[in-house]
């Protein structure tokens, strides 16, 4: 049950994707196909991955019944406390707007309605925060792949259902990090990963809100389960390519829902094409040849692995090309570098599975050249004394001998201490800093400056607080478990060094090559908590996973030396379950943004039917010009202000007014305060709300939240006037 139950997240959320994705291309992202489809798709992921399943995780029911707990007070308990987000703000009211339009229309891009405005007019216009104007319509930022999960939730309850969705997810993935864990460190041990993920707050955070952090670790951590369970079938002989394509597809799929999965999976394809290599050179059907593949069983799981990643990638960058160019092109200076890595990558890994046979005959015939022993001290090279005639330096080895199999083990620990301890001194050795320089580094730059003041800090608009980082991570799953996930990561870089424990390649590749590029930049505006919601994708699981073997390891090694571990296993988990939740007790029982779905659902009906909606301040154009747009159902647009002015000039508005008429609808204006609309008529508050948001804070946990207060004012211009 634990291993099934674990896995079937993942592949749900691929079937309901890989059909999703067409319909929404034809513009048939609609209840019944979608549900059918998708439904169907996810169905028959689940058959073919999880049919006659060997016993890949031997748990025993109090495991089971554990994760399983935590997992669904995990959803209630997020459920419950769940964040309104509906203003366009910041990130997660776009996501929540793109669902809604999604679920509302099943089309994309999405149209101006110029002629409901009397045409275009060059006062207008149609963007805002989070929707880009192009080509004649508007565009939402970010990849669909979380909409499309988010829209199942409005389809069966209106926008409370869509809120509900990020809880679900949330449960969801405390049950796959679970199976991980089971899977690699034994089902004893994945509650206690359940525990210490479920507490930690960024999993909080983005668990109540429409972010696409979530599915993402879904995806990812899904590939990871089901490619060690492929492994397992090849033990059987039963489904393994199957299950490793289908590890593949999951994998590649994580593109959809955020495009920088690409840097996270880039260590799936590296590893696709070494099993790939294995695989040629253990396929010679001579019987030394079946003898090595014997060595090299899990190179039969490369080709599928591949096949499956390509599918998957390839409908994450055709989402990105066909619906969400204008993002492509805001994130060129960050996709274009891990673009040119991927291929790199790409190319390395297949000049190295295309010349594996021919190194390995090498090599080969390199040791069997007669007269070659192994020496003791200089492995694969003859014995030799000192010969007349030759110089001190021909003594020396030759450069592959510097680098002795004995000794990498060693090395690779080293390297794995060495670059956290990088981390750890960093903010004594660098200050990381980002000259503004685009318009969006100029808003990025002013946005740290007012919550620099905000912190008492000092200000200054180029610090990004990057050097931070590692101590991002310690705020919030504790010094604990950093501390163990190092050590663990070093212990288990040095048994792959010695050719042990491969199970462990690819997931510890994954939980890597992740931390460190995130670490390094996490790219992200640095107020909390919403810069850490970087670290749920990968860092935060995989160190948690990381955290629980290195535990297991421990008591392991004390059980050997005959030593008691009861005590020390229950501190251990004390150690790991206590500072992420006295970090998250600040702001874990404050739900931000409550009230935000009836307010909107007021101003909605404030609204006339037959109107078009003209916005002529800047802050309400930016949060509402899409939500009037998607959820009020009526045309809605901004009239330009001069820059710098927070209105609109009133020549412009009167002209468009009157153009509005003339076009047969009737003109409803919006801004932010009453003395902004008296001009052109009497006006009234269609929406006041005083509710809570999240804090921003810089250069601590947050551990409260910050007071928000929106007003929106609207009047209809009278004939007369």
């Amino acid at each position: 049950m634990l291993a099934v139950g674990s896995a079937v997240p993942a592949l749900a959320l691929a079937g309901w994707l890989l059909a999703g994705l067409p319909l929404l291309l034809l513009g048939s992202f609609r209840p019944l196909p979608t549900a059918l489809l998708g439904g169907g798709a996810a169905l028959l992921l689940c058959v073919l991955a999880l049919r006659r399943l060997p016993e890949s995780v031997p748990a025993l029911g109090r495991h089971t019944a554990a994760v399983a707990g935590i997992a669904v007070a995990s959803g209630l308990f997020n459920g419950f406390l769940r964040s309104e987000q509906i203003f366009v703000r910041r990130d997660p009211a776009t996501y929540a707007q793109y669902a809604i339009w999604l679920a509302r229309h099943g089309s994309l891009p999405i149209p101006y309605g110029q002629a409901d405005f009397g045409g275009l007019d060059p006062a207008l216009r149609f963007d805002s925060v989070g929707f880009y104007d192009f080509h004649g319509a508007v565009v939402p930022q970010f990849m669909p792949g979380p909409p499309m999960l988010d829209a199942i939730g409005y389809w069966l309850g209106g926008v409370p259902g869509l809120l509900l969705v990020p809880p679900v997810l949330g449960a969801l993935a405390v049950l796959v990090v679970a199976g991980t864990a089971a899977r690699l460190a034994g089902a004893r041990w994945a509650p206690l990963a359940a525990l210490v993920f479920a507490v930690s707050l960024p999993i909080l955070y983005t668990s109540r809100t429409t972010f696409s952090e979530i599915p993402s670790l879904i995806l990812l951590f899904g590939g990871m389960t089901l490619l060690l369970d492929a492994r397992h079938r090849l033990r059987v002989g039963d489904g393994a390519r199957t299950a490793a394509a289908l590890a593949g597809l999951v994998f590649g799929l994580a593109l959809l829902v955020r495009i920088d999965g690409l840097r996270d999976v880039l260590p799936v394809l590296a590893y696709a094409g070494a099993l790939i290599a294995l695989r040629r050179i253990s396929w010679p059907p001579a019987p030394a040849g079946a003898e090595t593949a014997r060595r090299f069983p899990d190179g039969r799981l490369g080709v599928p692995l591949l096949a499956g990643l390509g599918v998957g990638g390839f409908c994450g960058f055709a989402a990105c090309y066909l619906l969400a160019r204008p993002y492509l092109n805001y994130l060129s200076g960050s996709l274009l570098p891990l673009l040119a890595i991927c291929a790199v990558v790409v190319v390395v890994t297949a000049v190295g599975a295309a010349l594996a046979p021919r190194i390995a005959v090498r090599l080969a015939a390199r040791r069997a050249r007669p007269g070659r022993t192994d020496h003791p001290e200089r492995p694969g090279r003859p014995e030799r004394g000192d010969q007349p005639g030759r110089s001190g330096l021909s003594r020396l080895p030759r450069l592959p001998e510097l680098f002795r199999v004995s000794a990498l083990p060693g090395w690779a620990a080293a390297l794995v201490v060495l670059v956290m301890a990088g981390f750890a001194v960093r903010p004594w050795v660098q200050i990381v800093r980002r000259v503004a320089v685009t318009w969006e580094d100029k808003l990025n730059a002013d946005f740290i400056e007012k919550t620099q003041m905000a912190n008492r800090l000092p200000v200054d608009g180029t610090r990004l607080y990057y050097e931070d980082s590692l101590y991002w991570v310690i705020w919030y799953v504790g010094l604990p478990v950093v501390v163990l996930a190092t050590l663990a990561a070093a212990v288990l870089a040095r048994r792959l060094a010695r050719g042990r424990g491969l199970e462990w390649l690819l997931p510890l590749a994954i939980v890597g090559w992740t931390t460190v590029t995130t670490l390094w930049r996490p790219a992200i505006t640095p107020d909390h908590p919403f810069a850490a919601r970087r670290l749920v994708p990968v860092v935060i699981p995989g160190l948690i996973l990381l955290a629980v073997w290195g535990l297991r390891w421990g008591r392991d090694r004390l059980h050997r030396a005959g030593r008691g571990t009861r005590l020390a296993m229950v501190a251990g988990a004390l150690l790991f379950v206590v500072p992420p939740a006295v970090t998250s007790i600040g702001t874990a029982f404050s739900p931000v943004e409550r009230g935000e779905a009836d307010g909107i659902a007021r101003m909605c009906a404030a609204i006339p039917r037959d109107a078009s909606v003209l916005i002529i301040e800047r802050v309400t154009g930016d949060r509402f010009t899409q939500v009037i747009r998607g959820q009020c159902g009526v045309p809605t647009a901004r009239v330009k202000n001069l820059e710098g002015a927070s209105v609109a000039l009133a020549l412009d508005v009167r002209r468009v007014i009157g153009k509005v008429r003339a076009a047969g609808r009737r003109p409803v204006l919006l801004a932010a305060e009453q003395a902004q609309l008296t001009r052109y008529g009497t006006a009234t508050q269609v929406l006041g709300l005083r509710t809570s948001q999240d804090e921003r804070s810089l250069v601590g946990p947050p551990d409260a939240v910050w007071s928000l207060g929106s007003d929106v004012w609207m009047t209809i211009p009278q004939e007369s006037r």
